[in-house]
């Protein structure tokens, strides 16, 4: 008998669980937004990022 006591867990975090509220909605015809901003939870932090990054790599230059 294999006594394998690994546990996976998941978590779901906060923007996550907003983009599949907003997503949700929008579907079921609550919202009516425009898909860039019922996305905005996943590409918003993803160009904040991408700025520092850019500003990161200028500074060291």
């Amino acid at each position: 008998m294999d006594d394998n006591n690994s546990k996976t867990t998941y978590s779901i975090g906060l923007l996550d669980l907003l983009l599949v509220v907003f997503v949700v909605l929008k579907l079921c015809k609550v919202i009516a937004w425009s898909w860039w901003w019922v996305l905005a939870p996943l590409w918003i932090p993803l160009a904040i990022g991408a700025v520092f990054a850019l500003i990161i790599t200028i500074l060291e230059d």
